[in-house]
């Protein structure tokens, strides 16, 4: 099964950073408790409309993924950064935004943000798309 598709299936009940970095989470050997752990207060941008959650969640993949026993800090460092900015150019190339406002049109951080939002099902429908493309992004690219 693609990334994407488990990264969908898991944004049924995850946030969206969540369910990125919970679909790479064997790859890596990270418990899956971890994982939501370490990622639950990135969803929603971040809880202010930030950076999509989505998106941060593929930086914590990108990071994981450039990580090795035989690579310094600074190696690691500077591998995370290219990766970081050549996913940021593909997700901007498909949607336009890295940030979550912008994506959704509305600001989930706010009360009346958040019932729009939930009125319009954008989170069933424009942020499990971002989700999905976070992760594929990652599994093509990296």
């Amino acid at each position: 099964m693609k990334k994407s598709q488990i990264a969908v299936e898991n944004f049924k009940t995850l946030n969206c950073t969540q369910s990125v970095l919970l679909s790479y989470s064997r790859e890596f050997n990270i418990d899956e408790m971890t994982a939501l752990k370490i990622a639950s207060g990135f969803g929603g941008g971040m809880a202010m409309g930030k950076t999509c959650g989505a998106v941060t969640g593929a930086y914590m993949v990108l990071g994981l993924k450039v990580q090795s026993d035989r690579k310094t800090i600074q190696e690691i460092k500077t591998e995370s950064k290219t990766a970081v900015r050549k996913f940021n150019e593909l997700f901007i190339a498909k949607h336009g935004s890295l940030k979550c406002k912008k994506l959704l049109g509305v600001d989930i951080s706010t009360p009346e943000g958040s019932v729009e939002a939930n009125e319009k099902n954008l989170f069933d429908t424009v942020c499990t798309e971002l989700v999905a493309s976070a992760a594929d992004i990652v599994e093509v690219n990296f």
